[in-house]
């Protein structure tokens, strides 16, 4: 018995377009039988969500399996008062061609005369640290990538010959085929929508007009760069088969999580633990600026826990602007451990000699709390 449509997509019968597409794209990607070399299980499952996806987002024949089920595509018919569907309308590559080819905002990949076609985009994964997030920087990558083919110059043909023009389709890369009331064009299966035969391959890239190799490239990193940001450089993706032009590259940049700092847009937020005894005194420290220089903080007399102090200028560069964040400076206050006798003494002195206009927050919770649950 066959399987649910729906179900091997896993989407509800209400899914709309975008839900189907989704669903598909997970899907596909995760049993593409390039992820699973060798795996039969795999290549079939990939199969079936590909013959399902291709009916469900067909507007007429999802109304037809609706009505009748698997029994719309058999035979070639649906029954009585029914038109018939026939199988397949296209390839897989057309189904990618639709799903994939959006992503990175490429579009839909389009051959043109003679079978070039746009190459794919990549991505390159980049960590850099927050001080270079700061700074800016020029960084050198190595992507492995596909260029175009020295030998044959792209064209895919051994040099001194040429592709000639596809028998079957005579050079539109389409075929027509007619499945009852329907007229379906699909991918002309000679060659596979180039409108173009090698007679004779080149043997430097079999064929394909390109070749894989790793090349060095220079990525230039602005000053105040958030984690997440995508750069595009244009051209620099996988070369186009047969000589179309080349896809793009993108990388996706991550900042490394910081040893003192953590970052808020433009911003930066530092803890630093301090005494008891400076809290209560007051008292001066130092601390280290992503620019390169030291800021001295004065801590008044009686600083509370968690109380800020602003270092105007001293946070982030705000991206392609001349604006700068701040800096801000938490105070946490370390209890002392591992006391004394003599040091016990002395707080306990102190202690005895505090007042509530010492510890006045303390004092004036302690006070509401028993008068709202009216303790005595």
């Amino acid at each position: 018995m066959k399987r649910d449509l729906y179900e091997t997509l896993g989407v509800a019968k209400t899914a709309d377009e975008k839900e189907l597409k989704s669903a598909f794209r997970k899907l596909a990607m995760k049993y593409h039988p390039d992820k699973n070399p060798g795996d039969a299980e795999s290549e079939k499952t990939f199969k079936e969500i590909n013959q399902a996806y291709e009916t469900l987002k067909d507007p007429q024949k999802r109304a037809a399996y609706d009505r009748y089920g698997h029994a719309a595509f058999e035979q070639g018919g649906m029954g009585a008062g029914g038109a018939g569907m026939g199988g397949s309308a296209g390839g897989f590559s057309d189904i990618f061609e639709d799903i994939f080819g959006e992503m990175m905002g490429g579009g839909r990949q389009r051959r043109s005369a003679g079978g070039r076609e746009r190459g794919a985009d990549l991505r390159y994964n980049m960590e850099i640290s927050l001080e270079e997030a700061y700074a800016g920087k020029t960084a050198q990558i190595r992507v492995p990538t596909s260029i175009t083919c020295d030998l044959c110059s792209g064209s895919g043909a051994k040099p001194g010959t040429k592709p000639t023009t596809c028998a079957t389709c005579q050079g539109s890369g389409r075929v027509r085929a007619a499945q009852g009331f329907f007229s379906i064009e699909r991918t002309c299966p000679t060659c596979q929508g180039r409108g173009q035969t090698i007679a004779d391959p080149c043997t430097k890239c079999h064929g394909h007009g390109r070749i894989t190799e790793e090349r060095s490239l220079s990525v230039n990193i602005p000053a105040g760069i958030e984690d997440g940001t995508r750069i595009r450089l244009s051209n620099e993706g996988e070369a186009g088969m047969r000589g179309g032009p080349s896809g793009d590259l993108y990388i996706f940049l991550s900042v490394k999580p910081h040893e003192f700092y953590q970052r808020d847009g433009a911003d930066l937020y530092c803890s630093v633990p301090i005494s008891f005894t400076t809290a209560a005194l007051g008292g001066k420290f130092d601390v280290a600026t992503l620019d390169g220089t030291k800021s001295r903080v004065t801590v008044p007399e009686g600083t509370q826990a968690g109380k800020q102090f602003r270092l105007k200028g001293k946070g982030m560069p705000v991206l392609r602007s001349s604006q700068v964040g701040d800096l801000y400076i938490q105070m946490q206050i370390e209890t002392p451990q591992k006391l004394t006798k003599r040091q016990r003494e002395l707080l306990k002195e102190f202690d005895e000699l505090s007042s509530k206009d010492n510890n006045p927050e303390s004092a004036g919770f302690f006070s509401r709390m028993k008068d709202f649950f009216d303790i005595e």
